[in-house]
Formats: structure tokens, sequence, C-alpha cells
């Protein structure tokens, strides 16, 4: 399945090259593609228009939320910070891949047996945890993994259910994945497929990106966060798995357009694609600095629900995605 070799991939944030090599092959595969790469490390995949349409980018960002080690121990301890928001708390006992030989290691910290009654009330700190490769010392850990390597989680995706799924960075190799099926079909738009660097470190490789491509229109596929879980009431819920695609109307970096948004809702009514809004306004995606690019740019987002997202296992559903492909297909066949 695509999607598994997606989300097993490895790519931080700035060190994507595996992730956009596998991309890479499978965009290339497919007629009509022209494929480039920018000195950012920014993926672009063109297929020309049948007619005289807009240019329109579809970006989705490669990168995934992971670890940098920054010192060795001694002892041959890892010391490590992260590549994007992470929550400390679902880390320890988690195990990783450390680097592109995918060295096996554990995150550990202070036994509980040791820690005084106040300490076990309040999360670690990135001071007291570590990665254990079961290097013997700190000349041989330095000599498998240099200051500066990055560590992935050991995720395995997996199938849950006939619909539902689980993986380490379906935010946003959901996305990637969407973007690919977008490239099989025909269009009179031009179409640029951008799949983008660097958006877990603060949307660095989007505003490059749109700069590069100089696009009518932007739309933004995301794996973004799905709150139906107890202990948040329903109209808490940021989106929910299984009810199709979200559409966003405002978060914390940026205004979509609106005639975008509406032409997004008008679709999916005529294709009998369910959608929902993206309730929560925290957080943000590429739009937020495509929006800004040159003149500014038109752009909106369509995102697919996933659960437990900068953690080292998230979940979604088949379902979500494939109506995502096809609202976007169908949208893209009105420009």
């Amino acid at each position: 399945m695509l999607l598994a070799r997606l989300s097993n991939a490895a790519g931080v944030s700035s060190q994507e090259n595996e992730i956009r090599d596998l991309i890479k092959q499978e965009a290339s595969a497919k007629d009509g593609v022209e494929i480039k790469t920018d000195a950012l490390g920014n993926l672009f995949a063109r297929k020309r228009g049948k007619g005289e349409g807009p240019t329109v980018m579809v970006a989705a960002h490669m990168d995934e939320v992971g670890l940098m080690v920054v010192g060795v121990e001694n002892s041959g301890l890892l010391r490590f910070r992260p590549m994007g928001g992470i929550d400390l708390r679902v880390l320890v006992a988690k195990q990783v891949f450390v680097g592109p030989e995918r060295i096996p290691g554990v995150i550990g910290s202070k036994p509980i047996h040791l820690q005084k009654p106040e300490e076990r009330r309040t999360p670690f700190r990135w001071e007291e945890l570590y990665i254990d490769i079961g290097a013997k010392n700190k000349e041989e850990a330095s000599r498998l993994v240099p200051v500066g390597t990055t560590a992935i989680f050991a995720t395995v995706f997996q199938a849950m259910s006939d619909d539902l799924v689980m993986g380490k960075a379906l935010d946003d190799r959901v996305g990637c994945k969407v973007l690919l099926d977008l490239l099989d079909g025909d269009y009179n738009c031009n179409l640029v497929a951008a799949f983008t660097v660097q958006e877990e470190v603060g949307l660095r490789g989007a505003g490059v990106a749109a700069y590069s491509v100089d696009p009518d229109l932007a739309l933004v596929i995301e794996g973004t966060t799905a709150s139906d879980v107890p202990g948040v009431k329903p109209h808490g819920h940021a989106t929910s798995v299984g009810k199709g695609p979200a559409l966003t109307f405002m978060d914390r970096v940026t205004i979509p357009a609106k005639p975008i948004v509406e032409k997004l809702q008008e679709v999916a009514k005529q294709e009998g694609i369910s959608t929902q809004y993206r309730r929560a306004t925290t957080g943000g995606t590429d739009a937020g600095v495509i929006r800004l690019t040159k003149g500014g740019i038109p752009v909106a987002g369509v995102s697919v629900p996933c659960r437990y997202i900068h953690s080292p296992a998230s979940v979604a559903s088949l379902k979500d995605i494939d109506a995502t492909i096809r609202l976007v297909k169908a949208f893209l066949r009105t420009c």
C-alpha cells in the first residue's frame, strides 16, 4: 500500500531525503508529469492542463516531527531535542530509529522507582530524557551517531480495521498520498503538486515553493487534529475521524480565501461528498505563508482528520482520504 510506504519512510524536517526519493519515484512513473527539486528540497510534480485554465498549486508537506541528537554522554546515552511540536509526555519508553541506518533505540528517563513523589506529578524536561542505543561509551555512540543526526519513531504502519489505519507521520503523509493520486487525473488547469519541506519547524518550504510556482490559486492538503475522543465534548471536537475531509475557515496563521472555500463546499455537495469544518482555530498550515507570497495568493485548506498527530502513532480513515482525493479532483476539474 502506497500510504504504508509513505508513512514508514523517514523525513524529519530538513532531512527529507528518503521520503522525497520515494515520492519522486512514484510521481516520475505517472504519464505527463515533469519533476523538479529546488535548492531547499521542495519537490514539484507538474502536469500541464488540456486547456487554458489557471495554474493551481496543491501542496502537502513531506517532513514529520522527530528528534535531533544534540549531545552524547560519557555513558553513550544520546541527548536530543525536538524537531517540531512534540508532547514530552508521550515519549518515555518509545522506540526510535536513529539516523539513515535506522539504529534501534529507546527513549529513557529516571526510573519511576527512584523518582520523588513530586517528580511523578510533573512531565519530564528535555534535559531528563535520553536515547539509549546500547552503546558502551561516548566514543562508540559518537562514531555511530554524530551530533546532528535525526531520529524517527519506530512505528510500523498497519491496518486496524477495514477503514482505520495507524502509522507515524500521517501528518502529512496522507496529504502526500492525495497529491500523488491527483497526478493521475486530467484537468484543464495546469497542476503543480508541491511536496514541501520543513513545515513542522515554521512553514519554511512552502513560501519558497509558492514564490517559484507563482500559481493563480492554491490548496493545502493536511493531516489535521481529530479530537473525537473521551474527555472532549462533541462541540469541542476539532474534527472527527470518519466524517469526511475538513474545510478550514480560519486558523492561527491565515484566513483562507472565501471564494475557494465556497467552491469546495459547492463541489462537495454536487459530488455527494460529506465534509466537515475544522472547528479549532489553533495551529497553522503551509497556507499561512502561501497566502502572503509575492502579491498574495488565494489559498484554502482541505484536511484529513487524524487522531494523535505529532505523536509516535496516528490514526486515520481510508474513507476520509478517498473522499479528500475525490473532492480535490472534482474541484480541479472546475478550474
